[in-house]
């Protein structure tokens, strides 16, 4: 079972996910400057909300270059000398194959783990503290290399690194470049997001006064510019719910739990580039969910050719709407189980096959009667 999400979204005034110089990241689609939000950036919005819509904090991940830091804080609270705790933490991590840059106690690249990771490596300093104080204490690789404190590191590495309760990691998927063994393939599929319509980046020019300034002196004390748009974008993702079950080992509660809160999590994500600054803090207007047996349509192509609609949501989901019903009219309907349409403006036209809705709660529950059956 496959359940895609096709969403249109309008932002005012707005820099959520800037280039290398501080723009409004840009793609051309179709011959034409459009406005993009990059699904890493979704992502990360979305994952962030995770525990707002039914996950446990215990079953979403975490990713960092910290994992030594964690480990000392552990074995500090099992009362532990601190220096001692994190030559043994870093001793542990050298064995067992993480790399390391020992002069900042970081590993050489982010880790996506999961939250038990850190108590099971803990768990694993305290159980080998002796031998891992020796192969700290050794002055060569050569003595480094005799000290195993561990018989089998490689199932000691997985235990550590399954991912098997990490709802997160099990959606996004996780590639650990030394041991291809550990990666994980994501159920979930994020499309960059693109604007419906051509878009030009405009900049705001800004002035700032010191408060204190003597009331005879004039000018700017601050001056500076902002670069933004205004673009109504359309998003699309799926997620897999055969694959999700099988990263979460066939736990049908927790793969229930996570379906939705991928659902919810995307339809409330939005990108916190300069939030504080343009506060562009709006919610999707037109919603279109599909549940199907297999296959994946992405309906970026309702706008190769850009809207230009005085109107440009009405316009937009229009061409959604069109472009759906030509796909499944020319390719068939035989993957589709359901569609379901929403709309906040009211604008979503009837479309055989397409069931409208009229609330977030409709919308949700028909995409998600189902999952985990």
């Amino acid at each position: 079972m496959i359940i895609e999400l096709h969403l249109l979204q309008s932002f005012p005034v707005s820099n959520l996910n800037r280039d290398d110089v501080g723009q409004p990241k840009t793609a051309t689609f179709g011959g034409h400057v459009r406005g993009r939000i990059s699904s890493q950036s979704l992502k990360r919005s979305a994952r962030l909300l995770f525990t707002e819509y039914g996950l446990d904090t215990t079953e979403v991940g975490v990713r960092t270059k910290r994992l030594l830091d964690g480990v000392v804080e552990g074995l500090v609270q099992e009362r532990r000398d601190p220096d001692q705790a994190g030559s043994v933490a870093m001793a542990a991590l050298q064995q067992l194959g993480f790399g390391l840059d020992v002069g900042k106690g970081l590993t050489q690249y982010l880790l996506y783990v999961g939250s038990e990771s850190i108590d099971q490596l803990t768990r694993y300093c305290l159980d080998e503290w002796q031998a891992l104080e020796a192969f700290a204490a050794a002055k060569t690789a050569a003595q480094q290399a005799k000290i195993k404190p561990d018989k089998n590191a490689m199932a000691t590495v997985r235990r550590i690194l399954d991912a098997g309760r990490a709802a997160d990691i099990a959606l996004f998927g996780r590639m650990i470049a030394d041991n291809k063994d550990l990666n994980v393939e994501a159920a979930s599929q994020v499309a960059h997001a693109i604007s419906t319509h051509v878009v030009v980046t405009e900049f705001d020019f800004y002035t700032a006064v010191d408060d204190l300034k003597p009331h005879d002196e004039s000018g700017a004390d601050m001056l500076g510019t902002i670069d933004f748009n205004s673009a109504c974008y359309y998003r699309y993702a799926n997620v897999d719910v055969t694959q999700l079950t099988a990263n979460l080992h066939g736990d049908l509660d927790l793969v229930q739990r996570a379906t939705r809160a991928w659902l919810l999590a995307f339809i409330n994500a939005v990108p916190s580039g300069k939030q504080n600054s343009m506060a562009a803090r709006t919610m999707p207007d037109t919603l279109l969910g599909v549940t199907r047996d297999h296959g994946a349509w992405n309906l970026a192509n309702a706008f190769l050719k850009p809207v230009t609609d005085d109107d440009l949501m009405a316009g937009s989901t229009q061409r959604l709407f069109d472009h759906f019903g030509k796909l499944r009219g020319f390719f068939g309907a035989d993957q589709i189980r359901s569609a379901s349409a929403a709309s906040v403006s009211g604008q979503v036209p009837d479309l055989d096959g397409v069931h409208n809705v009229h609330s977030l709660e409709a919308f949700t529950t028909t995409l998600l009667a189902g999952v985990g059956e």
